[in-house]
């Protein structure tokens, strides 16, 4: 996994608090897994479509900073599109699926899928827009621990020993 995922991976307050756990399959390609729980739901069965869209926005997002992170750069979202096909339940594991379909210097193309694992059953599809813009310009990089700069290295932080 490059660097700049690895950090992103470990900042993610989102994906830790939701369980998400990130493969990436290869830049551009990215798959997210999340069960179904308690905090999720909307009625006592059924996922809420707030929690469906957050995770869209991150199987785009991070296929997309997948794309970008080999040219030192994060994204964040421009807009996205989602349509609701299926409901989810308590219990169910998702497998959200995300694609770069096309990627330019500043703005990239993202589709997505999230399905029941282990089923060809479709619970949403998605596509987004997302800006991509050098990690230096985000001023992240003053706001990282010791251990997240060790991350990134002497690229980023010559500094380091």
């Amino acid at each position: 996994m490059h660097k700049i995922l690895k950090l992103y991976n470990s900042i993610n307050k989102y994906g830790t608090l939701n369980e998400l756990e990130l493969e990436v399959i290869s830049p551009g390609h990215i798959r997210y897994i999340m069960p179904v729980q308690e905090k999720h739901l909307a009625t006592p069965i059924a996922i809420h479509g707030g929690v469906l869209a957050a995770m869209m926005d991150a199987v785009l997002g991070v296929a997309s900073l997948s794309a970008s992170c080999h040219d030192g750069k994060l994204v964040s979202t421009v807009e996205f599109k989602i349509n609701y096909l299926a409901p989810a339940r308590l219990g169910d594991i998702l497998v959200g699926e995300g694609k770069v379909i096309q990627k330019g210097n500043r703005l990239i193309i993202a589709e997505g899928d999230i399905k029941l694992i282990n089923t060809d059953k479709f619970i949403a599809k998605g596509m987004g827009t997302f800006s991509a813009y050098p990690i230096e310009k985000t001023g992240i990089l003053a706001h990282l621990t010791i251990a997240q700069k060790q991350i990134l290295g002497k690229e980023y932080f010559p500094e380091l020993k």
